[in-house]
């Protein structure tokens, strides 16, 4: 679909074939990114790794981050720091809880994690700082920026009206935990929506754990845990956290479709429409954790699958029923907007510990 934000010409790309002619086809030629104004002002002047075009400096930032950010050896140097963040994050759910709010939870354990990754020390403590309190502000101010688009970006007129509205501040946390929370959010309801999943998730954990009266390792277990792994995949299928990906740009002209395209063309891929497409998935709005079966499952996100599994091994988790209610109903899965695609609604659930949670307690006291 080619449409005309203003001056700007744009083509969406709402199927599987299309999207997999841009990126094999025309890799190279859809390598840039458009120049927005979020990419100048939040950007640094689009030199970071997202924003930057396609060339030697873009080169060298996917290798540093390769090698140095994202290797499975880097990755596994902080393991430690994933388990005592979710051991966290479950203590503290055990500790009187029962009605809990849970996007809040998961943007802690995220934004501790990575903190911790990246300067050593924890985003703040179960009594948040005032220092932490204002960093999440600005991380959600951050990401509704993100989240939307300047008038200039397509009528670049208005550029001379611009009045300094832009401040510049380093939000170096953004981009690694809020697709986690987000996901972990997602998943958890989808699970309550469906409770025969959910007990064939628990069962499979029990399972592989048995009697050992132990949480989930991430090394010894995440990569059994089969089902599991399903579970996030259906939920990023459904639910992608970046539903229209990151934007690109044509560098010359070419074909798409049989159709010409101009340079300077911004290109969006329509994720959601591609995940849900009927012609591709059998049932596609449904949740169904069981069509990846037999696909040979990876290793999920780590955070994400790590704190799924110990939220579904240490609790009972059920909907809240409200005061005025008959029945209980389904979590509504209204879907909100920004940057990345949170509920529109956040995710409240009553949790009770189980067997192994409470011996851990024991163990703690």
């Amino acid at each position: 679909m080619r449409l005309k934000f203003g001056s700007r010409p744009v083509v969406v790309v709402s199927s599987a074939a299309a999207a997999e002619e841009c990126f094999t086809s025309h890799d190279v030629v859809l390598a840039n990114r458009p120049n927005l104004m979020m990419g100048k002002h939040i950007g640094y002047n689009h030199t970071t790794m997202i924003q930057a075009p396609y060339g030697d400096h873009w080169r060298n930032l996917r290798r540093i981050g390769a090698v140095e950010i994202f290797s499975a050896g880097r990755l596994n140097n902080f393991a430690a720091i994933r388990r005592d963040e979710v051991n966290s994050l479950v203590l503290r759910l055990a500790a009187g809880h029962k009605k809990v709010e849970l996007r809040t939870m998961f943007q802690d354990l995220t934004f501790n994690n990575m903190m911790r990754m990246i300067a050593g020390k924890r985003y703040y403590g179960d009594a948040m700082a005032a220092a932490g309190e204002d960093q999440l502000e600005e991380a959600e101010r951050f990401k509704e920026m993100m989240g939307a688009s300047s008038n200039a970006d397509f009528l670049p007129v208005l550029n001379w009206l611009d009045g300094g509205r832009f401040e510049r501040k380093l939000i170096m946390l953004l981009a690694g935990t809020d697709t986690s929370a987000v996901t972990l959010e997602w998943a958890m309801s989808n699970l309550l929506n469906h409770p025969e999943i959910l007990r064939k998730a628990r069962d499979e954990i029990d399972a592989q754990i048995g009697e050992e009266g132990r949480m989930v390792d991430e090394v010894l277990d995440l990569p059994k845990l089969h089902y599991l792994q399903n579970v996030i995949t259906e939920t990023l299928r459904l639910y992608p956290s970046a539903p229209l990906l990151v934007p690109h740009s044509s560098s010359r002209d070419f074909t798409l479709g049989g159709y010409h395209v101009p340079r300077n063309t911004m290109l969006l891929v329509n994720a959601w429409a591609i995940h849900r497409d009927p012609r591709v998935w059998a049932d596609s709005t449904s949740f169904k954790p069981e069509r990846f079966e037999g696909g040979g499952a990876g290793l999920a996100q780590r955070v994400v699958g790590l704190t799924l599994a110990s939220l579904i091994q240490c609790f009972e988790w059920e909907k809240v029923v409200e005061e005025d209610e008959e029945e209980e109903e389904d979590i509504d899965m209204a879907e909100g907007t920004g940057l990345t695609m949170p509920k529109l609604i956040p995710l409240q659930l009553n949790c009770r510990p189980r067997p192994i949670i409470i011996h851990k307690l024991v163990l703690a006291a």
